[in-house]
This record gives structure tokens, sequence and C-alpha cells, in this order.
């Protein structure tokens, strides 16, 4: 450890012991995430509680995390819920997604899509992007809300231009299928590809599908079957099958320019991918 990152430790616990809740606060982060001390989740959860003793919201959330997590403590959904509501009340987007996601899926609390749908909402209008994505989800199903297409559109589109990956696929899907939007397949793949650049196994195979049948852009198999041998590679299991079956309208050398292009993309983290 580095001399100023002692004295930052050393600074902060002195203040904490003296009981300034924001440095509690902050010692709890430190331990929990290693950072400038050896990671202790029990040590954590210590400066959290005394930091949460003293209503200090942000410290709810994170404490709740631990609970929910069993990092320091047994595993208590109902204790990582009441923590959850209790800084989500105060207005922490986090907490309040996270609460969100305890009521759709009934852990800690009754299942109730209703009061997720409020919770993602609330989170939403504050910008937190894995929120605005669910609350579109929620409107695209019509889970605890009207179903609402462009509604869903709507939300998938601020949680998408905030680089969130899983919105840009949902919403290139509304492209693509004229869903809540004019269908636009050079949309579709413009938000598909943003998504695939991330990693995303799902946009990845549904990118390739518009290589295949040149929707959106220029049909080109290479391109499409190197998508498709990411799409297999983190895991879309439908992709293996299509990519076999895209090879019979390949030459052995396009099948291999496009595994190189793969291995190319993958190496540089999906920067070069043709």
């Amino acid at each position: 450890m580095k001399s100023h990152e002692i004295a930052v430790v050393n600074w902060c616990r002195s203040v904490a012991e003296q009981g300034d809740v924001g440095a509690q606060y902050d010692l709890g982060i430190m331990y929990s995430k290693g950072r400038f001390v050896l990671q202790d989740d029990k040590e954590a959860v210590k400066w959290l509680q005394l930091a949460a003793e003293q209503e200090y919201a942000p410290a709810y959330c994170d404490l709740g995390f631990m609970y929910d997590e069993g990092r320091g403590v047994l595993q208590d959904y109902k204790e990582a819920a009441k923590w959850y509501r209790l800084s989500a009340e105060q207005g922490i987007a986090d907490a309040q997604y996270n609460l969100a996601l305890m009521y759709e899926i009934g852990k800690g609390v009754l299942q109730d899509n209703k009061e997720a749908a409020k919770w993602y909402q609330l989170a939403a209008e504050k910008g937190l992007a894995s929120a605005q994505f669910k609350l579109g989800v929620m409107y695209g199903i019509g889970n605890g809300v009207l179903q609402d297409d462009k509604e869903a559109v709507e939300w998938y589109c601020l949680s998408a231009e905030q680089g969130y990956a899983y919105a840009q696929a949902n919403l290139g899907i509304m492209y693509n299928n004229g869903v809540g939007v004019l269908q636009d397949y050079k949309e579709a793949v413009k938000w598909y590809r943003l998504s695939a650049e991330q990693g995303y196994a799902y946009a990845q195979f549904n990118l390739a599908l518009k290589y295949a049948k040149g929707e959106g852009v220029l049909k080109d198999y290479i391109l499409g079957h190197m998508w498709l041998s990411l799409a297999a590679h983190n895991g879309y299991s439908r992709a293996k099958n299509l990519c076999e079956k895209i090879e019979d309208n390949m030459s052995s050398i396009q099948v291999n320019k496009a595994q190189k292009l793969a291995q190319q993309c993958l190496a540089s983290n999906y920067k070069d991918c043709g």
C-alpha cells in the first residue's frame, strides 16, 4: 500500500471513530471493495451499520446489499428489503431499483408487480439506466402497468442512449419488428451493433441474422458468420447451429476469413470487428 493510501485510511478511520457519518460510510465502502485496505466484509458491515444508525441513506442501501448477498452477515432477504426501503424512501435510485427487483421476483417481500413498477419508475426518473430498461420491459409485457409498446420504446431509448446493452438490444428488436415504432431495419442494426460490441450474445445473434438476410445492411455471410461465432462463444446456444447452416453458402476461404475476424474482434475487445 502506498504512503498516501495509508494516510487516507488512517485519517478516515480517525474521523469515523469520532462519529463522522460520511467517514463511517466511506470506510465501510473501502472494506467492502478492498480499496486501500484488505477486503473485509465483516468490517464493512460494522462501519456501514454505524453510518446507518445515524440515518445516512446511502449506507442503508449498501447495508441492504450486504444482507442481500450474505456478505459479512447471514443472508437475510427480509433484512435486505428493510434497508433498501429505508434508502429508497429517501430517494436513492440504486435502492429503489434493488427494492423493485425484490418485489418483481418476491424476494424478502410478497411478489407484487405493481409495487415493482412503482419503484422502477422512481429510479428510472432519476436516470438509472438499469431501471429504465426494466421499466421498458414491464411496459412491453404489461407487468404491473398497462401494456404500452410506445412507452416501452421510450424507456428503452433513454436506457440505450446511456449505453445499456440490454436496452440497446431490446430497442433493436422493437425497430426490427415495428413494435411501438415504425419498422426500420437500419435502426435495428444500429442498436444491435452497439449492444453486440459490448459482448451481449443475444444482440450478436440478431446482428448476424441481419447480415445473413441483408436487412438494414448489405448481405454479408462472412460478417454474419463472425457474429454467430461470437454469439456462440458467449453462450448463445442457437448460434452454433445457425453458424453451421450459413456455411452451406460460403466457401472454405470465406469461413476461414470469418473465423479470423471473430478472433480479431475478441482480441480487440470488440473494437476491431471488420
